[in-house]
């Protein structure tokens, strides 16, 4: 706990676990392949560490794991194929580093029990590595994580770039002060395309009437958040308070850093919170151009006045 207190307070970076989608049929899956591996010409490493080269390597995974599909006779009709998985880490880490803690993460995670297939790219400021796990298992049951598999999933793979030197941790973002979820990536799509998405325009309208209307709507989740957020800095006091105990400098220090940690952890912010502040801002911005509007008519007609006389 003295060293996850000491990556957490000194910030080490954050590794990313994430779901990035599922293949529903054939034709789905070759696309994905296709495009993990860039139409075959990033390799590839299977479950058996045997590399993945090329059109020919990437047609004969993708009839193999046709083939078996066909096999599959408890798959629903809308069941996945496969899942799809991105691990990242910042930009300027040791990708040798991240594609060795993935090749090991997938074997300690899914070797055993399904196969996979796994690319590194390094196109991007990001490394990351693209992970495509077949969701029937060798035993017959099906892979569906949950959301505790994913956090067990980022410290595992956090563990393994710890093992090779890479300084990472795998803390979920309340831990952080961060208690906004992040947007879907189809969101995202939309507002880099100045597209204004249904959420967004759902809790703008929200806002907007709790203001017009001059009342504040009850939502009890936001003092349960808040209640949450008190009850982890409350934690982060305690640790230190027995650090300070110890009689070693070297605590006393940690515990200094960890009480600042928490002095400067973010005010609890939902996304509603972010929404009201935004539009009171927007306000006030216009009620300054309003006034200065009105001092420069002023001192127009003032002007116009001296020139009368």
């Amino acid at each position: 706990m003295r060293a996850k207190l000491e990556r957490i307070v000194r910030r080490a970076p954050e590794v990313m676990v994430k779901i990035t989608g599922r293949t529903r049929d054939a034709a789905h899956l070759k696309s994905h392949l296709a495009y993990i591996t860039r139409n075959g010409e990033l390799d590839g490493e299977t479950e058996q560490g045997a590399t993945m080269a090329g059109r020919s390597g990437l047609k004969d995974l993708q009839q193999q794991w046709e083939d078996d599909s066909v096999l599959d006779n408890k798959r629903r009709r809308d069941g996945s194929l496969s899942i799809n998985i991105i691990l990242s880490m910042p930009a300027g880490t040791d990708a040798v580093a991240v594609k060795d803690s993935a090749r090991a993460f997938a074997v300690e995670t899914f070797g055993y029990n399904h196969d996979y297939v796994f690319v590194q790219h390094l196109d991007d400021k990001h490394p990351h590595v693209h992970l495509t796990v077949r969701s029937l298992g060798h035993d017959g049951k099906r892979l569906s994580p949950r959301k505790a598999d994913l956090q067990a999933w980022r410290e595992r793979f956090a563990g393994e770039l710890r093992l090779r030197w890479i300084a990472a941790e795998a803390t979920p973002r309340r831990t952080r002060g961060r208690v906004r979820k992040a947007d879907r990536g189809p969101v995202l799509a939309l507002r880099k395309r100045k597209i204004t998405p249904d959420v967004d325009r759902l809790a703008r309208h929200e806002v907007l009437s709790e203001a017009r209307g001059g009342r504040t709507a009850k939502h009890p989740w936001d003092e349960q958040i808040k209640s949450r957020q008190d009850a982890i800095r409350r934690r982060y006091l305690d640790y230190a308070a027995e650090l300070q105990r110890s009689g070693v400098a070297a605590d006393h220090e940690l515990a200094r850093q960890i009480r600042q940690f928490a002095k400067d952890m973010p005010a609890v912010e939902t996304r509603r919170h972010a929404l009201m502040n935004e539009l009171a801002e927007l306000a006030s911005s216009r009620r300054r151009a309003g006034e200065q509007g009105v001092d420069a008519n002023r001192r127009g007609d003032t002007r116009d006045d001296e020139r009368t006389r």
